[in-house]
């Protein structure tokens, strides 16, 4: 289905009516300027036949006699075989020569008005024949004979030959411009594909550039215009993002490692005086509130390093093939307490055969985060529920739970770093806003995705896919 939205499909689309506007102008220009052309064609033809019988046959019709102009006029016009109209009227009004009906009864001569014998000026008028038999041209020419004598010559022609001629204009043009239009449509279309592909190459490539291979670059079109440009300014985008997200990285695999040691030293100097036997007891919580807020922000930093590694690609991971069911069927029995403790029902469903390639430590923290997620925000007497399947290709996890569930608005950020939705139930449960993250990080290590489905208190259901090993 084409997208009528696309610039190929505008483009075409302004092509054609571009280029219908132009033709149907041009056959309209070409149809009146073609009947102009031919309507003082024909009337310079009988102009100049009229002149020719009054000057070479009726000048000297006092010597030649008017038997002789009759037969000649028969014999150099023959006006009935040509459907032509020829009438030569005496001074007095009488007829001194008149055409008879034409071969192809295109008209009838004694339908024609008589002549104004008091003109002296030549006229050119249209006939309309009785009984709509169209109409026709007479050119009307007073002359005066060498003797003397007054003569009107009349020379007409039916408009059927140039009626007939546009008729088959008329005809070429409704049958031969859709097919020119089409023709062009579908030729403009073609070049503008052909002239987009480089753009479409573009797009896919740019598409598949993410912040994990921003070491690639997109395909420089060499055509010296601007879509070369395009490709080299995008081509340094992309190195100006992947130098940012380099320093990035690095800044915050630095920073995580250099605090590990102080918060180390900290909590130990933290337990060391909290074991004091003559310590007050207010002076001890603290002491213990202090240690649980350094507890956190050691996780906050290990999570920290480990989503920067696995950014960085320096994660190490051993890859090898196991069994993702039978990895999800021991981990859910080790959080099985962590459930029952909470007076929830852990259901697993976990086919085995569900084979998959990776770091089973990594993929078995996903599914730890994950249930580990599912119960701090199920309430008492709730439901969690694992499942693991084969799906063509691809290997399922799915974690549902009957949970407090995430606001709809909140759905596109429940992967992103620190995001919580409800800070101070995070901070009471001891969230760090990273699990998700950390998620979301190993899945694409992987090659593979996760997805979630909620709706505010109704539960939530994540599902991760990865590929199944070959």
């Amino acid at each position: 289905m084409m997208n009528t939205r696309s610039i190929r499909f505008r483009l075409t689309v302004w092509y054609a009516a571009l280029l219908a506007g132009l033709l149907a102008l041009f056959g309209i220009t070409l149809y009146f300027g073609l009947a102009d052309y031919l309507e003082r064609s024909l009337k310079n033809s009988l102009e100049k036949q009229a002149q020719q019988v009054a000057v070479t046959y009726l000048a000297d019709i006092g010597q030649t006699g008017e038997d002789y102009v009759i037969e000649e006029i028969k014999e150099h016009y023959a006006p009935e075989i040509n459907s032509r109209f020829v009438r030569v009227t005496r001074g007095d009004n009488s007829v001194l020569y008149a055409s008879g009906i034409p071969e192809d009864k295109s008209f009838d001569p004694t339908d024609l008005p008589a002549p104004t014998i008091g003109d002296d000026k030549p006229q050119t008028r249209e006939v309309h024949l009785p009984q709509d038999k169209g109409e026709l041209l007479l050119y009307t020419m007073p002359f005066t004979a060498n003797d003397g004598n007054r003569f009107v010559v009349e020379t007409g022609a039916p408009f059927d030959a140039i009626e007939s001629v546009l008729r088959g204009l008329l005809l070429t043009f409704a049958f031969g411009l859709p097919v020119m239009i089409a023709l062009s449509i579908g030729g403009g279309y073609f070049v503008m594909r052909s002239a987009l592909e480089p753009v479409d190459a573009l797009t896919r490539s740019a598409e598949r550039i993410t912040s994990r291979n921003l070491g690639e670059r997109l395909p420089v079109v060499e055509t010296g215009d601007e879509l070369e440009r395009l490709s080299i300014a995008l081509n340094s985008m992309v190195a100006r993002l992947d130098t940012a997200f380099t320093h990035i990285r690095r800044f915050s695999a630095d920073a995580s490692h250099e605090l590990r040691t102080p918060l180390t030293v900290l909590r130990g100097e933290l337990e060391e005086l909290a074991q004091q036997p003559n310590l007050h007891e207010e002076s001890r919580e603290r002491i213990g509130s202090a240690l649980e807020e350094t507890e956190r922000l050691s996780k906050i930093v290990e999570s920290l390093l480990v989503i920067s590694r696995l950014d960085a690609g320096e994660a190490r991971m051993e890859r090898k093939r196991f069994d993702l069911a039978e990895l999800t069927g021991a981990t859910v029995e080790q959080m099985r307490l962590l459930a029952e403790d909470k007076d929830i029902l852990l259901a697993c469903e976990a086919d085995g055969g569900v084979e998959v390639e990776g770091d089973s430590a990594r993929l078995k923290q996903v599914i730890v985060n994950l249930l580990d997620n599912a119960i701090k925000y199920t309430a008492p007497g709730g439901r969690v529920e694992v499942k693991v399947a084969r799906n063509g290709d691809s290997a399922m996890l799915e974690v549902k739970d009957s949970g407090v569930g995430i606001p709809g608005e909140a759905l596109p950020h429940i992967f992103e770093r620190f995001y919580r939705v409800d800070k101070a139930r995070s901070r009471a449960v001891g969230g760090t806003g990273l699990g998700l993250a950390i998620v979301k990080s190993i899945c694409a290590a992987h090659g593979g995705e996760v997805t979630v489905e909620s709706q505010e208190g109704r539960g939530s259901v994540f599902r991760v896919k990865l590929p199944v090993a070959a």
